[in-house]
């Protein structure tokens, strides 16, 4: 809203006329979302603490999370309200891809909402059963796969497939991509999910992703930086730079209020968002592939619990790791929790460096 109103204010005031440009008005989302939720959060703990909206947690889960018991859960509805307010206010709103991410973030955090609700209002329930929650997110993937598809066939999104390191190979796939968006999109908003059980771990993660596929998205929307590192070309993703940015501020200030101890969990409604959006805006940029390095901590977690599965049931009780997912199994192993995230963080980096690094590599 702010862009319509600033930027035609350029031809009186020379001044306006650096609202045109995606990085200052990414800085500016980045850092509006940034204040929202640093102003907004601590009176959204108070309503939950006076309403008694907590944390509920599993026994089965480690022991030494039972003394989290009650802290304030939903906090994901803070980022995705202050990411979509600053994108509203600082982007251009005539851009599709804005809109898709903004609406993927949101459609997402419904169904972690729901969830999260669901677990408040019965107290011992687990909200949505997996098979539930898995419906859910393949109805709100497939609504935003077929808008993808057909934008596609219009020619507003490139349906062929590109590969790191293999710049020829790029098949078409026409109505088949929307199988591959609906893998992407759930797979993505699952791992997340599943990441996020220690004090700032998933939000930081998300941190880290979100600034590198920032600075993808500006890329990938940027003619000579696309060219010059010989990447595909998205005109559309430039504006969606603002989006990531305003992510990515979200999370930031989030993680003043989630690092240990936590005063506030992001529960569901805020894994599943961010874990979809991420996806998605990987998707849009044409980078799918780069997503499972630069999301490899989160991949890690996802495989770590898909292996303890499948063992449990082939060796009729065996187990691979003490518990799953992985950062339970260091707990068990008797690392602090403060250092697993910190190292876990660690390795996000490296990840997200890596996948950084191999866009010259092509």
């Amino acid at each position: 809203m702010l862009y319509w109103l600033l930027v035609p204010l350029r031809t009186h005031w020379f001044f306006f006329n650096v609202f045109r440009y995606i990085t200052v008005r990414t800085a500016l989302s980045g850092l509006t979302s940034l204040l929202l939720i640093i102003i907004l959060t601590p009176v959204f703990i108070r309503i939950q603490k006076k309403h008694r909206i907590g944390q509920e947690i599993r026994e089965e889960g480690p022991s030494t999370h039972l003394n989290k018991k009650g802290t304030p859960s939903m906090g994901g509805v803070m980022i995705i309200g202050c990411t979509v307010l600053s994108t509203l206010l600082w982007g251009n709103l005539s851009n599709v891809y804005v809109w898709l991410a903004m609406s993927s973030m949101i459609f997402f955090g419904l169904i972690g909402l729901t969830d999260d609700f669901i677990k408040f209002r019965a107290r011992r329930s687990l909200g949505l059963t997996t098979k539930q929650k898995l419906i859910f997110q393949i109805l709100a993937s497939s609504g935003i796969a077929l808008v993808l598809v057909l934008i596609g066939l219009k020619g507003k999104f490139d349906l062929h497939l590109t590969f790191p390191f293999f710049k020829q190979l790029t098949p078409y796939l026409g109505w088949f991509y929307l199988p591959w968006i609906l893998f992407i999109l759930v797979g993505s908003s699952n791992a997340v999910n599943l990441a996020d059980g220690l004090d700032g771990l998933a939000i930081g993660l998300t941190l880290i992703a979100s600034v590198a596929l920032t600075a993808l998205t500006y890329v990938a929307g940027h003619a000579i930086w696309s060219q010059y590192l010989n990447i595909l070309r998205v005109p559309l993703a430039a504006e969606l730079t603002v989006f990531a940015g305003a992510m990515s501020g979200a999370c930031l200030g989030f993680l003043w209020f989630n690092c240990h101890p936590a005063e506030v969990f992001m529960g569901d409604v805020g894994a599943l968002s961010l874990g979809g959006t991420l996806g998605l805006i990987a998707i849009l940029i044409k980078q799918e592939f780069l997503l499972f390095t630069l999301a490899g901590v989160f991949i890690l977690e996802a495989l770590s619990v898909l292996l303890q599965v499948s063992y449990f049931k082939f060796s009729h009780g065996k187990r691979i790791f003490k518990m799953a997912p992985l950062h339970h199994h260091f707990e068990l192993v008797g690392w602090p929790e403060e250092k697993i995230v910190i190292r876990f963080w660690i390795i996000g980096i490296i990840f997200a460096l890596f996948s950084l690094t191999t866009l010259k590599l092509r």
